[in-house]
């Protein structure tokens, strides 16, 4: 038990703290998202004070500032909540919820359900504050795997830290902000119930001994020798100890019994987990793969399996995104973008949600694993990987790190920007205009590569969950193999476009503009004009694609508003169907690039 750990970290001061910060993004995405439309009542210079009036006879106050993208910085101190003649000053979130809950039209049960994730946030976030304010090393001197544990979570999602499924006390061993080492259980899977695929000049065997030395294969192999069974027709497959607990031993009793799975033992390596939680980088021998595992618990929209098909093919959309880069000299020579490749993968059916239809879909993402290169097997020397999502960081002094990377780069804020927008646009834009395909460069999937605290180049990683093809019939996506397409999820041309438009200029970019205007008063005007002329420049560079440019206009005046809270709160609410959700769709968005 660790109650004493949860006394010193539940202090009313911290408590507070977390909860205004909670309640303040709430307000903010929610306005965004036009959950809730409150009246702007009074104007002082560029801040708006606005009310919010609800159904319960509960009335909202705040100020708050208009920024790009229809988006709103709110001052916390501001907020205030008024309810019969008494006026105080607005901390609670869940209390927020509640008063909202029947203006909204959100169901008792999504309320419910909604509670406890927020709850779970707000313990997480309670850790993380805490933590900070003992931190004496520096993100500037972390590497990255360290600093993946640093962060805070999604910007844009308020529940963002709900991981339902977890206990407290796996919160504090697997969480990625707790940087807990952990070491990888080991399994046996019969070769008739799990699949194998690896890119071509993978081995089975060749995977295997990059990641177990020869002492632990052995001691493995005879662990199957003692359960009478032959080592040849058994695949060792890494697992977290929280799925086999959770997950494994009580959905695949039947496979244990019959010898199709047997428990081999624990190896030696250790890992860390990373912002996704279900992927581990390697801390003993740091240019092994990367592993990605199924944790079956929900967090944020979705549960952190490993959906079934897409793991199979995992390898394949590798090989296909990877020869694009070997055959364009822009993207391999110019831009020397990295592409950390899911080379292998094992998945295993269950032997009877497999079989079924309409079967919710974390019952087919159970077990399973993706070996991804490491990305430390790409980098020289000087090199230094940072997650796109620590640049929106800030520290207990109050000092962004993209604060001190370029105070250290010897930089010009424009000059700092304009490398920083270049490395991360042109190869996405490349892939984009020249082959439509797109990733999901969001925070979280995309790293930058500093040199001397410059950026330098990108690393663009989880290829199976988020690659995306355009669905208009285009020459370049005539070859892509038939299983891809089926596997493949397709757009239209503003649907693609929203990969780099939400996906980069909402979900990150639109953070970074407002923390660089809040800390060092950089205008977002100048910061967005800057982002649409790196656009520019590179068309300019290929005009020859000038159709592409119209096709897939990242400069049109609106995009349909995608929305992240909406979709939990009053689209999908906790309901598990077939396929995974995604983002809802709500109004329209103007599009600041567009302006300039």
């Amino acid at each position: 038990m660790n109650n004493q750990k949860i006394s010193s970290i539940l202090s009313a001061e911290t408590w507070v703290t977390v909860s205004r910060n909670l309640l303040t993004k709430m307000i903010a995405e929610f306005m965004y998202e036009e959950i809730i439309t409150p009246k702007c009542i009074d104007t002082r210079e560029s801040i708006a004070v606005y009310q919010l009036t609800l159904k319960n006879e509960v009335t909202y106050t705040f100020e708050a500032k208009s920024r790009v993208f229809d988006s709103y910085h709110v001052f916390s101190e501001s907020i205030r909540r008024h309810h019969s003649g008494l006026t105080t000053q607005a901390t609670n979130p869940i209390q927020f919820i509640l008063d909202l809950q029947s203006t909204i039209g959100m169901t008792s049960s999504t309320t419910a359900h909604l509670i406890r994730e927020y709850n779970h946030t707000l313990i997480a976030d309670a850790h993380i504050w805490k933590q900070k304010q003992h931190q004496e090393q520096s993100l500037t001197q972390m590497e990255y795997s360290e600093i993946e544990g640093e962060m805070d979570g999604h910007p844009w999602i308020t529940y963002n830290k709900g991981r339902i499924g977890f206990g407290y006390q796996d919160y504090l061993a697997y969480a990625p902000e707790q940087k807990q080492l952990i070491q990888l259980a080991w399994i046996g899977v019969h070769k008739k119930r799990a699949d194998f695929q690896a890119i071509d000049g993978m081995t089975y065997r060749g995977l295997i001994q990059e990641e177990l030395d020869e002492q632990q294969i052995t001691l493995f192999e005879e662990q199957l020798i003692q359960r009478k069974v032959d080592p040849k027709n058994y695949y060792m497959l890494p697992v977290h100890d929280w799925q086999w607990d959770n997950y494994i031993i009580p959905f695949f009793a039947e496979e244990l019994a019959k010898k199709y799975i047997i428990y081999l033992g624990t190896g030696k390596d250790h890992y860390l987990p990373q912002q996704s939680i279900r992927t581990f980088v390697n801390q003993n021998e740091k240019k092994r793969h990367h592993i990605k595992l199924p944790m079956s618990i929900l967090n944020t929209l979705v549960y952190r399996g490993l959906p079934n098909e897409r793991t199979v093919l995992a390898p394949k959309i590798t090989s296909y995104i990877t020869n694009i880069h070997k055959k364009d000299t822009f993207l391999n020579t110019e831009c020397r973008v990295i592409l950390p490749g899911e080379i292998a993968s094992i998945n295993y059916d269950h032997p009877y949600y497999s079989s079924m239809e309409d079967v919710p879909y974390h019952y087919q993402e159970l077990l399973g694993c993706i070996w991804r290169e490491s990305i430390y097997s790409y980098l020289n020397p000087a090199e230094k990987p940072i997650t796109l999502a620590s640049l929106l960081h800030v520290d207990k002094e109050g000092i962004p790190f993209i604060t001190k990377l370029q105070q250290q780069s010897g930089l010009s804020w424009d000059e700092w920007l304009n490398r920083l927008f270049t490395v991360i646009l042109h190869p996405l834009l490349h892939y984009l205009y020249r082959y439509g395909v797109v990733f999901s460069p969001h925070g979280q999937n995309t790293i930058l590569v500093l040199n001397d605290s410059i950026p330098y180049r990108l690393a663009i990683k989880d290829f199976v969950d988020d690659v995306n093809i355009s669905q208009q019939a285009l020459p370049e996506l005539a070859d892509i193999p038939v299983a891809l397409k089926k596997i493949l999820r397709s757009e239209n041309p503003e649907g693609l476009c929203q990969f780099i438009f939400t996906g980069l200029f909402i979900c990150h970019m639109r953070y970074l503009s407002d923390l660089l205007e809040t800390h060092h008063s950089y205008s977002e005007a100048i910061f967005w004009r800057n982002i649409r002329q790196v656009i520019l420049d590179y068309q300019n560079r290929f005009p020859e694609w000038e159709d592409r440019y119209r096709l897939f206009d990242l400069l049109r005046p609106k995009f349909t508003k995608l929305c992240l809270n909406r979709n939990r709160m009053l689209d999908d609410g906790y309901e598990n169907g077939e396929d995974r959700p995604h983002a809802s769709e709500y109004g329209f968005v103007n599009n600041i690039l567009s302006k300039y």
